[in-house]
């Protein structure tokens, strides 16, 4: 079988290469905390974006950290048994929330579905800026030469507990019954939300980004959506004089660091062959995970649609019907 990585035995033992901040722990308890000091004032204007008869639709805003109003759709069964279970869903990098039809399938099951557009990226959800230093294009390295309270990431995954909350404090939904997918950045958030929210019960990423961001530059695949790290390192550490320092500043923002604090139950999808986020990373964070969870492998497939992966997603979540 061809490899672009380590063979698949390999994978399972590998425990990634970029270093931890020493204040991990404390960093992500404190941004959770300054939660509680933010008045999310939530806005949930309905709409009729399709005219489904079974779905009741929603344009729904909150504030989120640095103030930002953040925007999500929101779907829910027209008819409906409360409280429902809940699904929340996370889109690629620079992309958005998606179409609204394509949450139906979850709502004609009795779902309500949440779907986030990312601050600042391709749907609705404000980015305010602010920090010092470049701000070269790229999500990963906003902040990295401000305060590491500054990273833009930071703000994000705190988005997706914000939006975790939300729902979750909806009469028409079972806070025991939500859990939340993705793919890529979706797949990241999807893990970052479950690692900050504790009370999601069932996560299924699917190649996510965001992990093992030295593993990524050791393979010589920081292009395509890591392209921001060479970038930045050209620009402005062309001898690479601060690496560590700048690789351990990244790590607040790594997936494998927030892997441990989650409780859901996973499945995840990887494939084998993706050169946009090695399979390498995302085992970094999956071996750490310590909740039950499954990993489906795609031996052939790289950073596309692997064929019925989404349809076993749906029948994972399926789980929280009852």
């Amino acid at each position: 079988m061809p490899l672009i990585d380590l063979p698949l035995p390999e994978l399972y033992r590998y425990n990634g290469r970029n270093p931890k901040p020493n204040d991990f722990e404390a960093y992500w308890q404190r941004a959770v905390n300054q939660l509680d000091d933010i008045d999310p004032e939530l806005r949930l204007h309905p709409v009729d974006p399709v005219g489904a008869s079974q779905a009741e639709c929603f344009d729904l805003w909150f504030t989120g950290a640095g103030g930002a109003r953040v925007y999500a759709k929101f779907l829910r069964p027209h008819h409906r048994p409360t409280p429902c279970p809940a699904v929340l869903m996370f889109h690629g990098y620079a992309g958005d929330s998606g179409n609204w039809h394509e949450k139906l399938a979850y709502v004609s099951e009795g779902f309500c579905v949440a779907a986030l557009d990312v601050r600042g990226q391709g749907g609705r959800s404000e980015d305010v800026g602010g920090v010092k230093g470049n701000t070269l294009r790229g999500h990963i390295i906003r902040g990295l030469e401000d305060h590491v309270d500054k990273l833009l990431y930071r703000d994000i995954y705190l988005d997706t507990v914000r939006l975790a909350r939300l729902v979750m404090a909806m009469p028409e939904v079972d806070e025991t019954r939500v859990g939340a997918t993705g793919g890529s950045q979706g797949g990241a958030l999807t893990l970052a939300a479950a690692a900050l929210e504790p009370r999601i019960r069932l996560a299924a990423p699917i190649y996510p980004f965001l992990c093992d961001y030295l593993r990524v530059w050791e393979m010589d695949l920081a292009k395509d959506a890591y392209g921001e790290l060479r970038e930045w390192f050209r620009r402005f550490d062309p001898t690479h004089a601060r690496q560590q320092e700048i690789f351990e500043r990244l790590g607040y923002i790594d997936n494998q660091f927030l892997a441990p604090r989650i409780q859901a139950e996973i499945l995840m999808g990887t494939a084998l062959m993706d050169p946009i986020c090695p399979p390498s990373t995302q085992f970094a964070a999956y071996n750490r995970i310590q909740s039950a969870k499954e990993i489906v492998i795609y031996p052939d497939f790289g950073h596309e649609d692997l064929p019925g992966m989404r349809d076993r997603i749906f029948r994972f979540l399926m789980q929280m019907r009852n």
